[in-house]
């Protein structure tokens, strides 16, 4: 097992950091400006930034918050939400992202992957996928922050995405997030031994032990956090803690 990073989830809505249950009902929970420097004061390795309405309204609004962020915060960051060409990406770059989360888009236009890699590198192209389970060991992938079916299977798709130049996959399971009831192992480990690039883990982590079990049994490579950083359910002290007692390397604070 090499190092897996323990990653910063801030979902955005307008100017505020919020958090839901399934990607719905959301709730305001703050400046993410405020959360993103605490994090990095902690020893965060990453950070994602995900415009939650973005695709709704055709644009990503994180500009600012994302230029404000790289001046301040010196950790990998993505940014995610309405990116739909390859300009979006310039302007996200240009403000400071270090790579771009792309999912209703790619979608819709798979091509899209393939010219974000051209022109970024592959390493720049994260597909964030937000999976609903359909039956026992399938999932459909989902849009529009998990309100539109797309027909697609999570796996075939992950696979033809890293074909067509992803660097990266961002895999939220829908039917955990926001219930701290444990990420969707089985999810994250079919993709994870289907595709040779680093897959992060997202939706579910409601404690330590959580954590530790998307690593080992569902070999994510990194694991994104929300509900648990932003209420201090669990500290990034004590996740490197009990990643290290299982021999598990994660980066040191």
């Amino acid at each position: 097992m090499g190092r897996v990073r323990l990653i910063g989830r801030l979902d955005i809505k307008g100017p505020n950091l919020i958090k839901g249950v399934h990607l719905e009902g959301l709730r305001v929970i703050g400046d993410p400006q405020i959360f993103a420097a605490r994090y990095y004061e902690e020893g965060i390795d990453e950070l994602i930034y995900i415009d939650v309405v973005a695709s709704l309204y055709g644009r990503n609004n994180l500009t600012e918050i994302v230029r404000h962020t790289a001046e301040r915060i010196f950790v990998p960051l993505t940014v995610g939400g309405g990116v739909r060409s390859t300009e979006d990406v310039k302007v996200l770059l240009r403000a400071g992202a270090d790579k771009v989360a792309i999912n209703t888009a790619a979608t819709k236009r798979p091509d899209l992957i393939r010219e974000v890699s051209g022109h970024f590198g592959s390493q720049c192209m994260v597909l964030s996928i937000e999976a609903k389970r359909i039956a026992p060991f399938r999932w459909e992938v989902y849009t529009e922050n998990g309100r539109e079916k797309s027909g697609l299977d999570v796996v075939t798709w992950a696979e033809k995405a890293v074909e067509l130049g992803a660097g990266e996959i961002l895999l939220t399971s829908i039917d955990q997030e926001g219930t701290r009831q444990g990420f969707d192992c089985d999810l994250v480990r079919a993709v994870a031994t289907c595709v040779p690039v680093p897959v992060i883990a997202s939706g579910g982590m409601g404690s330590i032990a959580h954590l530790v079990k998307v690593i080992k049994d569902g070999q994510a490579d990194a694991v994104a956090i929300a509900d648990a950083l932003h209420y201090g359910r669990v500290s990034l002290s004590e996740m490197r803690l009990a990643t290290a007692n299982l021999g598990i390397s994660v980066r040191q604070a």
